[in-house]
């Protein structure tokens, strides 16, 4: 069994309350973790107050040097924490599974241990010298959700440490062993206090809404759902905490009349399916052109039906089930309902236990519950258009907006097209092919502030002028 303690202060710390967790793909127990309470908060965050001042006075070069040995210690250690991802999270071993996943994690701790924010000097003359510093916040607290548990805890944690912060970090209760374990890797690198964890069945208790209002923590990087996005930033707000919010996504890819659907079915399959669909700038929109709708159909579908799905420990299966119940009956409701729509081209059908097999429905158009809703999950409409401009507007009509995608043999044409979706990131011809060295975040109600890069390291900063 994977049985995992807080880390508070850089030592274990059991909880008189565990919860169970289960492997989706066949519902047996592989772990617990500790439930902790609100007093286990005051003194994680209390943990990480008292180690910010000495972490926080370390050299630039310094904190580089401890960022890359944590980055070092991520890959060491892949193997194990991708078999444990496997367990909880339900993803292959395989493709573009845990393996990938933590493979992720190491690139972007190493690219984060390469970043730096050295003074800017902004003048330097007879009127005086102006120089413009980048200072820690304090204590970040990190939001985690249960799509990409350490990849994502990557994307909160080191840049947080890179610039000085210490942080209370915060998973799921439904991924929280390979993050439990992660930290206690991590801890035998930083100094006591640096990195510190809670978990929590949430219930009653809700630790993340307690550490969006605590007054310990000055800031709150989030991964998840726009309502629980929403009510951070309202809870938040008395405490006037920095925030950065990654939420949801419903992307829309545009199929261009110029494409070989053969040639595209591939991409745009794991553009909407990678992680069984449950990725926030997964694709979960297509809308095609007329005079291609029939063959990109024809196409896209044909791949799905050959993916193998599986439990994620067998070598050759290279999708999983959809990880808990709650989001396994949001996309059979919508799925149920478009069935009474529009016409089902693959799957549709939910299989044992948590397994639900790529799912493609034709015939759906903007107001359907699928096209409008997020679904986070292996099911994607196809909507048919006949002019452009009557795409670009449905794909632009939603309240979300982080990511899109245009398919076109003609990159000029498609880049023209791609300008004017409403979304943070655009790809021509692929989908959701997020990097380090790009800022990522979205625009209308997907996101507040960035990540990644020097745009997303600035946002763990405050800025201080010093005039002499």
């Amino acid at each position: 069994m994977n049985d995992f303690d807080l880390i508070i202060g850089g030592e274990r710390h059991s909880a008189s309350r565990r919860f169970p967790i289960a492997n989706p793909a066949t519902g047996d127990v592989i772990g617990s973790a500790p439930d902790a309470t609100l007093a286990d908060l005051d003194r994680a965050v209390d943990a990480a107050r008292r180690a910010f001042p000495a972490w926080s006075s370390r050299s630039d070069e310094d904190l580089a040097a401890m960022t890359q040995a944590v980055a070092d210690a991520i890959g060491s250690h892949g193997e194990e924490l991708a078999r444990l991802l496997t367990l909880e999270q339900g993803k292959p071993l395989n493709g573009l599974g845990s393996r990938w996943e933590m493979g992720g994690a190491k690139a972007w701790a190493d690219y984060t241990a390469t970043l730096s924010l050295p003074p800017k000097v902004l003048q330097d003359g007879e009127a005086g010298r102006v120089v413009m510093h980048r200072r820690p916040l304090g204590v970040v607290g990190s939001i985690t959700p249960w799509n990409f548990p350490v990849m994502i805890a990557v994307w909160h944690v080191l840049p947080a440490l890179r610039t000085g912060n210490t942080v209370v970090l915060k998973p799921s209760p439904f991924t929280p062993l390979a993050t439990l374990r992660l930290v206690e890797i991590v801890n035998e690198i930083l100094p006591p206090g640096v990195l510190n964890i809670v978990t929590s069945r949430d219930g009653e208790t809700n630790l993340g809404a307690a550490m969006a209002a605590h007054p310990g923590i000055r800031k709150i990087v989030f991964t998840g759902s726009c309502a629980t996005g929403q009510r951070i930033m309202q809870t938040a707000a008395p405490t006037m905490k920095r925030l950065t919010l990654e939420m949801g996504g419903n992307d829309a890819g545009i199929v261009l009349p110029d494409v070989d659907a053969k040639a595209i079915a591939e991409g745009l399959f794991w553009g909407a399916f990678l992680n069984n669909g449950q990725t926030c700038a997964a694709m979960k929109r297509l809308y095609v052109h007329v005079s291609v709708h029939d063959d990109v159909c024809a196409a896209l579908a044909a791949y799905a039906e050959a993916v193998p799905v599986g439990d994620g420990l067998v070598e050759t299966n290279v999708l999983g089930p959809v990880q808990n119940r709650m989001q396994f009956d949001k996309v059979k409701r919508l799925v149920d309902d478009a069935k009474t729509r529009g016409t089902v081209l693959t799957g549709g059908e939910p299989s044992d236990g948590l397994f639900f097999r790529p799912t493609l429905v034709a015939g759906l158009r903007n107001g359907d519950p699928l096209v409008d809703e997020e679904q986070f999950g292996p099911a994607l409409p196809v909507i048919v258009y006949s002019d452009v401009e009557d795409a670009i507007r449905a794909a632009n009509d939603s309240e979300n907006g982080l990511g899109g995608s245009v398919w076109s043999s003609d990159t000029e044409r498609a880049q023209h097209v791609a300008r004017r979706m409403e979304c943070g990131s655009v790809w021509i011809n692929k989908h959701g092919a997020i990097q380090p060295n790009a800022p990522f975040g979205g625009v209308k109600a997907s996101s507040f502030g960035v990540e990644f890069t020097e745009e997303g390291l600035a946002e763990y900063t405050d800025i201080q002028v010093v005039f002499g």
